[in-house]
């Protein structure tokens, strides 16, 4: 889940920009959360002091006694890889901008397709190792592998349940294991299982529970048990699973 911050001193270019923020979480299947949206510079000073965000947006003419360059300045201190954009009126500001290493410049008034080529852009830096994230639906969507409770695939779809929401995609298992790191094993025809997310491990009626929910789990084909045994008892994995009940 990637966390932003905004913040901008007009309230309707603040409550407008979070409308598009989520239209372009929801266009991109991001998994993402505004976690402050204020007015108030000393807010969010505040906020970032206590808690690490990822993106911060900032309006630059703050019309207060700080500037969102000041409050760049402060910030960067603070956390070195958060990354940062503006956005203003005044294009003259782009330039002085980039001083305090911003991602990126959006002048105002921001448009949804400005916006959504930035956060193309800032996944791409983000997660540019293929090995921690999933894309689906041609590239549109991105979905974090470490978020990714199980794999199921039903009919000609097949469904991504991660912690936050649930993601269709018409695809294979065929295309998306390879895509996938070492501890997302096939554990039924119709399941894939993150074995980092397992909790417990009902052998005689070969289901399997994730994140301590019961109601929350897929299940072990004959022809895949082994194979996932295997993984659990010598892949180094077995730490995450709280019991196994076997009782032959």
């Amino acid at each position: 889940m990637l966390d932003f911050v905004i913040c901008d001193d007009n309230s309707n270019a603040l409550n407008r920009l979070e409308k598009l923020l989520e239209s372009a979480f929801i266009a991109r299947g991001l998994e993402a959360q505004i976690v402050l949206s204020t007015t108030e510079p000393g807010d969010l000073v505040n906020y970032v002091k206590h808690h690490s965000v990822n993106v911060v947006i900032l309006d630059i003419d703050l019309k207060a006694k700080v500037t969102g360059l000041d409050l760049a300045n402060l910030i960067r201190k603070q956390d070195k890889n958060v990354y940062i954009i503006f956005t203003t009126g005044h294009l003259e500001y782009g330039l002085i901008a980039y001083k305090y290493k911003t991602f990126d410049y959006l002048s105002k008034p921001v448009t949804i397709e400005r916006l959504l080529d930035t956060i193309d852009r800032l996944v791409d830096d983000m997660f540019g190792d293929d090995t921690q994230f999933v894309r689906l639906d041609n590239n549109k969507t991105i979905i974090k592998q470490d978020g990714i409770q199980y794999i199921q695939k039903d009919g000609m779809k097949v469904i991504f349940h991660t912690d936050t929401r649930d993601y269709e995609s018409y695809s294979s298992f065929k295309k998306i294991l390879p895509q996938l790191p070492h501890q997302f094993v096939q554990c039924h025809k119709s399941y894939i299982v993150n074995t980092k997310k397992i909790t417990d491990i009902d052998i005689t009626n070969n289901s399997i529970f994730l994140n301590n929910n019961q109601d929350l789990k897929c299940y072990i084909g004959p022809k895949y048990k082994s194979q996932l045994m295997e993984v659990l008892n010598y892949g180094n994995i077995p730490n995450c699973v709280d019991s196994i009940n076997n009782t032959k």
